[in-house]
């Protein structure tokens, strides 16, 4: 066993921060602070001491073959500990001081998380904070193959860790000459026969909104998609459809949001694809779940 652990941690750390870098060997190479001949060389020699292939080469990157991914998923969190441990062993452990890989989904741009991430900011000025902005199975994947630390998630992902850290009320975006745009609050059926502008399929907002109108007696006559919020906002504005969206501080002054009767919120986690966090990370952890705001975002 120890013969094996000298043996392959080189190795296994290459192929994690490959994994990690989504195949981009100088990328992984650099964050390791190592040559990426040496990066190619312990890959290599990982799967010939294995005898599994473990790459794909595909031009200037690579894909790491069902095996790769799933040995890379598997390292990581073992290998993080032995770092948190000789870290601690030897006091570089600090958590005022580092770098914390934050994303965040793309709904969520205005308000609580930048309102968050300001009096983080203030307090712990040594943390750099990198953040990302994705819908929530891209945030999911970063964190799976390490290249996030941490990410506020929508829906809470089951198989990572998590904690539900509050709700995002979803409210019906309305052009502000639509018919029930001075409501104070409408029942979602009323929207039977409208034009709904929404994401693509693969978003979970998407997903939402037509269980929503099924569950109201009817089906959305999606007529146009858009992945960016915003640009959903600007047609809405413009009269082309209605939208189920969270609230926003930025929408267009001829678009209204009119609340909804019933319960139409989405649970928010903080998630993580390890147990243990480095310091740095552990400490924007435990800030986001000591100064988050009120339950509804």
């Amino acid at each position: 066993m120890d013969q094996s652990l000298s043996l392959f941690t080189p190795q296994l750390a290459a192929l994690a921060a490959l994994a990690a870098h989504d195949g981009h060997m100088t990328r992984a190479a650099a964050a390791l602070g190592v040559p990426q001949s040496s990066m190619s060389r312990r890959i290599h020699a990982l799967e010939n001491d294995l005898k599994t292939p473990l790459l794909i080469h595909s031009g200037r990157t690579v894909r790491l073959t069902p095996a790769g991914a799933h040995l890379a998923q598997r390292i990581r969190q073992p290998l993080q500990d032995l770092a948190l441990a000789i870290d601690e062993t030897t006091g570089d452990s600090d958590a005022e001081n580092g770098t914390v890989r934050f994303g965040f989904p793309l709904t969520m741009g205005t308000g609580t998380i930048p309102d968050l991430l300001s009096a983080f900011r203030r307090g712990h000025p040594g943390v750099t904070v990198n953040l990302k902005q994705a819908h929530g199975s891209e945030l999911v994947r970063d964190l799976d193959t390490g290249a996030l630390d941490l990410a506020v998630v929508i829906p809470p992902p089951q198989r990572l860790h998590q904690e539900v850290i509050g709700a995002q009320e979803v409210f019906a975006a309305l052009p502000g000459h639509h018919r029930l745009a001075g409501e104070a609050r409408i029942r979602l059926d009323q929207l039977r026969g409208e034009s709904f502008i929404a994401n693509p399929p693969s978003y979970h907002l998407r997903t939402i909104t037509e269980k929503w109108c099924a569950d109201a007696g009817f089906t959305a006559s999606i007529t146009m998609e858009a992945t960016e919020f915003a640009t959903i906002r600007e047609l809405v504005a413009r009269g082309l459809g209605v939208a189920l969206l969270p609230h926003d501080d930025r929408a267009p002054s001829a678009m209204v949001e009119v609340a909804l009767a019933g319960s139409h919120r989405r649970a928010i986690s903080l998630a993580r694809a390890t147990a243990t966090l480095a310091p740095p990370a552990r400490r924007l952890h435990e800030f986001i779940l000591t100064r988050r705001p009120d339950p509804v975002f």
